[in-house]
């Protein structure tokens, strides 16, 4: 049922009616996208517990089934896969390929920052590209980041531009091989994928670009949010934690956009992990011992 019914106004199995309770306080309007799940009358005047659905996520009941089975895959599958990848793989192999990846979608990002009318950070992320693709050695090192250039690698993409315009996220969705996401972002990621394949074609067209390109994407992005995949899952409620934090990250990634705010934030235990590992410094010297002052002597007394 839609609306929360006092205990007292339901009529016992018998048939025989119960004496009214004071009315309580008119509870606020129930939309249409709650769902009630109702329970046995509860005593004494109390109310029916009502369940509600997020209006953010409006096919709960799929996508959480949908994050069970993902769940399941992860620990037997894709957990232990990208950890093998992390032993296997020398960390400087792994920097050197998830920074190819990021350098190959430049150009992507740029475009995205003209549209959202920063030709600024567009000239900066093209610049990236220039001299990691050339100094960089194809984009396996990542030289712009560092001195004399100092060009951080910023993430954006279509979703971003659609964000960015006050288009809203849209229905949370959590699909299979993607994970939480929404259709603002479904849509965003379609655009993204296609501009390379279709505006320079091959080899960003062809099973063997597209496919090893995914894994180790996928893989490298798994190592990299291991931890906070993690702490997600030691909550009381895993799903709903992977819904609201994604939710919660991807406004902040919109309003870092327009200024307001510093970005997304992660788990206070994965804040290590994600900025490398604190710098060690020396111990200061100790100070040397300082010799004790002997106290003066007493002066000598004076005859009477």
């Amino acid at each position: 049922m839609g609306v929360v019914l006092s205990a007292a106004a339901l009529v016992w199995a018998s048939g025989q009616p119960v004496e009214a309770a004071p009315a309580p306080p008119q509870p606020a309007p129930v939309t249409a996208l709650v769902q009630a799940e109702e329970t046995p009358p509860a005593p004494d005047g109390q109310t029916i517990t009502v369940t509600a659905r997020p209006k953010s996520d409006p096919i709960q009941g799929a996508n959480a089934a949908s994050f069970k089975v993902a769940q399941a895959v992860d620990n037997k599958l894709v957990g232990p896969a990208a950890e093998t990848y992390k032993k296997l793989l020398p960390k400087p192999a792994r920097a050197g390929l998830g920074n190819f990846i990021r350098n190959i979608g430049e150009p992507v990002v740029a475009l995205n920052f003209l549209l959202q009318l920063k030709p600024g950070k567009a000239a900066e992320t093209l610049g990236r590209f220039g001299i990691n693709s050339t100094l960089g050695v194809g984009g396996l090192f990542d030289v712009a980041k560092g001195k004399p250039f100092n060009l951080p690698h910023r993430r954006n993409g279509f979703a971003n531009t659609l964000g960015f315009y006050g288009v809203g996220p849209g229905p949370y969705l959590y699909l299979p091989g993607i994970g939480s996401t929404s259709l603002r972002d479904v849509v965003g990621g379609a655009v993204d994928g296609v501009i390379l394949p279709m505006g320079i074609g091959a080899p960003f067209n062809k099973p063997y670009y597209t496919i090893p390109n995914g894994l180790v994407r996928s893989l490298d992005r798994r190592v990299e949010l291991d931890c906070q995949i993690k702490a997600l899952q030691a909550a009381d409620d895993p799903y709903a934690a992977t819904r609201a934090f994604y939710l919660k990250k991807r406004k902040a990634e919109i309003d870092a956009l327009h200024g307001r705010g510093k970005g997304p934030e992660v788990p206070e235990q994965c804040k290590d992990q994600l900025s490398g590992p604190a710098e060690v410094k020396p111990a200061p010297a100790a100070a040397p011992p300082v010799a004790p002052v002997p106290e003066p002597a007493p002066a000598p007394a004076t005859p009477g």
